[in-house]
């Protein structure tokens, strides 16, 4: 009785393995397929060997404008009160933020050294120092500022005196 149910399963697993279709097939004919569709761009292209390259059109230029998009440029708001300084305008150039005023300080007098009027500003919000290396009425000026005081401090951002 054995031997006939081990005979009925292995017919059974020959007969199923003998209906299924391979995939292999399937692929056969995409590459097939594929392979026509090459051959057949090939004779289409032209025979002299060069590369069929669309002509450019040059358009002169008619004008160039320089436009100065200041909306663009980030400013930080904030009500500081001054703590060493003659004073501040409506935006500033921030070279250091310190926790200790010694640190602040340090930092001020490298940049009087450097030929800058700094000052130190107190952010009470946030309890930080902030070392202003330049002062400036309008933002074109203080963002001129802060892009060439970015090759010796890379941090350098405008403050807007919120008073």
């Amino acid at each position: 009785m054995k031997k006939y149910t081990l005979l009925c399963v292995g017919l059974c697993a020959a007969m199923a393995f003998t209906s299924c279709k391979s995939s292999e097939s399937a692929y056969k004919k995409a590459y097939e397929k594929a392979k026509q569709y090459d051959t057949a761009t090939q004779q289409i292209a032209p025979q002299t060997g060069e590369a069929v390259v669309a002509p450019v059109e040059a358009k002169p230029a008619t004008e160039t404008r320089v436009v100065d998009n200041l909306d663009n440029v980030s400013v930080r708001q904030e009500s500081v009160s001054l703590v060493s300084g003659q004073g501040l305008s409506a935006y500033s150039v921030v070279v250091g933020s310190f926790g200790l005023l010694s640190n602040a300080e340090g930092l001020q007098q490298r940049l009087k050294d450097a030929g800058y009027n700094a000052q130190i500003v107190k952010n009470n919000d946030r309890n930080m120092y902030r070392v202003v290396a330049t002062t400036y009425a309008s933002k074109g000026d203080a963002v001129a500022s802060r892009d060439q005081l970015r090759s010796t401090y890379p941090d350098a951002w405008l403050l807007y005196n919120a008073q």
